[in-house]
């Protein structure tokens, strides 16, 4: 056994073996150790190998996927190695040999199926990628996005730039990358920003286009699209990862579908994060855009919004599309409530069919998809042409409706038919058949079942043969099914007439044993009673089976089809009980918000019982997007304002128009958004030696480096991570370089007041504050955002908030007070009166050090300020000031 174990190891190096023995995998030497530590269960020992006890360990098979999934979860990879001869061949090679076994699948986070392992709400990608040298010489990276528990295919390419934002808008599961591409120092730095599992191949798949043509079953691939060269080679890497990961199990995959980029709103890694549109920054779901939004009650419901978050469209007549239907549901309020009452029942089609086509499906499945077909052709019922009080259904849901009920309701009645009301997890339990529908299933499972009362009866009919009362029909392991009768009696048995049918087996002290040919057979019958009714059973689900197959791509988009009439339904739903607004789709250089909310902070203040402080939002290009370009509107005002939120809220409402929502606003005009960037928050990457400060200027060069006229920008603080005037000239070069360079609408909210003196120069530059008022020396923070420009920060007020001690608060007043009464706004002016925009800066040498200055170093130097008292301190400050008078 060893021998065949090590042999199977050999071939999955980079995996755990699950090693089928009986009721149970077990796992042998390193696996043993890693699984153990992992599951927290026994590690033991059994023989030996090259004079070493052997680590083991083991899992029952009927509990493997509990097992599996904190495997997974922990970056493992599972060959799931099972027994694929019958025991009873195996010894008829003699006494010793071993069961044949073999690697049946490879588990993997990005190839997962089974309901148990899989997350209901969240797509399960695996990415594969692919490099290819495009005609006009820059190299383009082709990517291909696998689904296996839904089908769902998706390919794409990029340049290198983008390839981040396409990681996180799919957000992979798993990326499978050949090990050439992986050790790019770009690709590598992308990959680890990902943060999803990396499986390097070693090499590229040969013959791409064959791969796909011997895949699909095509003469030509001129039937899927215009695919290029990279996306080819992509889809190919991930058909072949497919094929080893599988063992030969085809998944029921989709043609793939083109992603173009210009399709959807490109929204890059950082700002994902920084919008937490699907997760927070903390990695859950909770808090984030998606939880406050999701009023879904499909699985499949849930995983197409979040899909539409991640993807906002640029195509104005398919966001009116998704408009439409969202309005439909809005006006017809009982129509929604019957719709999303009969969707609660529907089950996940998607996955259950997928199961069906790797032959990995239970009865349970079948039973999904029933349901599941039977609701479609109800829901399709509901959604007909006539009889709404508005309007037809819009032509979304009409294509939907279509659909839904096209599915064969024959295979409907077939499975309803054949399976009954409580069924098993697992096929191999067999009971899953409903009484009557077969008949000679019927029959083995009375025998099966009812031997006792079939024996009974047998043993009453032959009482009344013999004309006694004190035989009895009896089973041992020697002799089977035997009748027994007192010794007194046994004589007459081997006489004629009874003789004929008692056959004499036995005779004890006090009874003779007798058997017959009918209990020769029922005993025969009994005996493989069992196994031929869940052969009976298995022969009937693999027709169910082949009937769906048959119909999967009806049933496919069925699926697709409640998916999207859920999430219609769901932000209607959330439409009508937070007085969402439909948004008015331009495409030219439009953005004005009235009445603007945040939905996630909300959400929160409404389970707090307090109101959210709606606000108004232009930042509409004066004279068309071509010539003047969108406004940049600087935000001033204190910490704990709003600033922070105002921006985000106003870039999630433009995710939610472009995505087919209604939004959080009393009106809403959105000029279609290209590309939306955001910088908002900090934080350290000591994993590659970047600060604070070093990220942050490494986001703001990407906006500044992709951004067009028809692009949204949220910028918040740039600068605030260096020195007070670095960060002030930087802060002051990007908000130029936006107003001149790129055009874009943006908003730019700051702690440099001196900022806002640019909205003298640059014209489609507009000043709003946050505003807050001054009650007896504390600050109370409306949170209102007006137009004007903030006079301070109210910095040490909210210091106070945080429960500073009261000596540094009063001590930072005083220091704020010297401070203040400089000239601060002075050097600002000048540069206001003198710099023109984009001018080349004069090298100016500093100048050379002189007397005074060396006096003031010389003062500083001797000042120890760990020693000094507050008068001494006092004193010695208008001692350096006088020095520096005396210098003037």
């Amino acid at each position: 056994m060893m021998v065949q174990y090590l042999g199977i190891k050999a071939s999955h190096p980079d995996a755990l073996l699950f090693y089928r023995m009986g009721d149970f995998y077990e796992l042998f030497f390193g696996d043993a150790e890693i699984a153990a530590k992992a599951l927290g269960i026994v590690l033991t020992k059994r023989g030996k190998h090259e004079g070493a006890d052997i680590p083991m360990c083991g899992v029952p098979v009927d509990r493997s996927d509990e097992y599996l999934h904190r495997l997974i979860e922990q970056g493992n990879r599972v060959a799931i190695c099972e027994q694929i001869e019958d025991p009873a061949e195996a010894r008829k090679r003699g006494g010793k040999s071993v069961v044949e076994r073999a690697v049946v699948r490879l588990v993997t986070p990005g190839t997962l199926t089974e309901d148990r392992l899989l997350a209901p709400d969240r797509a399960n990608w695996l990415l594969a990628l692919s490099r290819v040298k495009s005609a006009d010489g820059p190299w383009l990276f082709g990517f291909a996005a696998v689904d296996i528990s839904t089908g769902a295919f998706e390919v794409g390419d990029t340049p290198l730039l983008n390839l981040g934002g396409e990681l996180g808008r799919i957000d992979p599961r798993e990326i499978v990358v050949p090990e050439t591409i992986a050790a790019l120092p770009d690709v590598a730095r992308v990959l680890a920003e990902c943060k999803a599992p990396v499986t390097k191949l070693g090499r590229e798949p040969g013959s791409a286009e064959r791969r796909l043509l011997d895949f699909f079953g095509l003469a030509t691939l001129e039937g899927l699209g215009q695919l290029t060269s990279a996306e080819i080679a992509a889809a190919a890497t991930a058909i072949l990862y497919l094929d080893r990961t599988q063992c030969g199990a085809k998944p029921n995959l989709h043609p793939p579908r083109r992603t173009s980029r210009a399709s959807h709103m490109e929204v890059d890694a950082a700002t994902r994060a920084n919008l937490e549109l699907t997760r927070t920054l903390a990695g859950t779901r909770e808090g984030s855009l998606l939880a406050a939004i999701d009023r879904c009650v499909t699985p499949a419901g849930n995983r197409l919004l979040a899909a539409h978050l991640s993807n906002p469209l640029t195509d104005r007549a398919a966001i009116e599309a998704r408009l439409d239907a969202v309005s439909f549901f809005v006006e017809n309020r009982a129509l929604r409530a019957d719709i999303r009452r009969l969707l609660k029942s529907v089950p996940d089609l998607a996955r259950a069919l997928s199961r069906v086509g790797l032959n990995r499906a239970g009865p349970r499945d079948l039973a999904s998809l029933r349901d599941g077909l039977e609701a479609a052709r109800a829901l399709a019922a509901l959604l007909h042409d006539d009889g709404f009080p508005q309007a037809p259904p819009p032509t979304l849901l009409v294509a939907a409706r279509k659909k839904a009920a096209a599915t064969d309701a024959a295979l409907s009645v077939s499975l309803a038919e054949t399976l009954g009301d409580s069924l098993p997890l697992q096929r191999r339990d067999g009971g899953f058949v409903r009484a009557g529908r077969d008949a000679a299933l019927d029959e083995m499972l009375a025998l099966r079942d009812e031997s006792r009362l079939v024996i009974a009866a047998l043993q009453t009919r032959y009482c009344e043969q013999a004309d006694t009362k004190r035989l009895k029909v009896k089973h041992n392991n020697m002799l089977g099914y035997f009748v027994e009768v007192p010794q007194a009696l046994g004589e007459r048995f081997v006489e004629a007439p009874l003789n004929a049918t008692f056959i004499h087996r036995q005779t004890m002290m006090d009874a003779m044993r007798f058997s017959t040919a009918e209990l020769a057979t029922l005993e025969a019958k009994i005996a493989s009673a069992g196994e031929g009714a869940l052969a009976r059973e298995n022969a009937l689900f693999d027709e169910l089976a082949a009937a769906i197959m048959a119909n999967a791509e009806t049933i496919s988009a069925a699926a697709e089809a409640l998916a999207k009439i859920d999430v219609a339904a769901a932000l209607a739903e959330i439409a009508a009980s937070r007085e969402w607004t439909r948004p008015e789709i331009e495409t030219s250089g439009v953005f004005a918000i009235e009445g603007g909310r945040h939905p996630v902070v909300e959400d929160a203040l409404r389970v707090l019982g307090e109101p959210f402080v709606a606000n108004h939002c232009d930042l509409s290009a004066k004279t068309g997007m071509g010539a003047g370009g969108g406004q940049i509107a600087v935000v001033t005002g204190p910490n704990m304002a709003g600033k922070s939120t105002f921006l985000r809220q106003n870039a999630l409402i433009a995710v939610l128009a472009q995505m087919g929502s209604y939004v959080p606003a009393s009106k809403a005009t959105i000029g279609i958004v290209d590309r939306l960037f955001s910088r908002v928050g900090a934080a350290d990457d000591l994993a590659r030696g970047r600060s604070t400060f070093m990220v942050e200027m490494v986001e703001t060069a990407a906006i500044l480096n992709q951004a067009t006229p028809a692009s949204l920008v949220i910028l918040d603080e740039i600068g605030r991570g260096t020195a007070t005037f670095d960060g002030l000239s930087i802060a002051w070069a990007v908000i130029e370089h936006l107003h001149e360079k790129n055009r874009s609408r943006a908003i730019f909210a700051t702690h440099f007041h001196e900022l806002t003196q640019l909205s003298k120069r640059l014209d489609r530059l507009v000043n709003l504050t946050s505003r807050v008022a001054d009650w007896h020396g504390d600050v109370v923070f409306l949170h209102e955002v007006v137009p004007g420009a903030a006079d301070r920060s109210y910095g040490i007020q909210v210091a106070k908030l945080a429960g500073l001690p009261a000596a540094v608060v009063k001590r930072a007043k005083a220091l704020l007070a010297e401070l203040e009464a400089g000239d601060r706004g002075a050097p600002i002016a000048r540069l206001i009166a003198d710099l023109p925009l984009f001018a080349a800066a004069a090298a100016s040498a500093p100048p050379p050090p002189d007397d005074a200055c060396d006096t003031l170093r010389d003062a500083l130097a001797a000042i120890d300020p760990d020693v000094l008292s507050p008068r001494e301190a006092m004193a010695a400050l208008y001692r350096l000031k006088s020095l520096a008078d005396e210098d003037k």
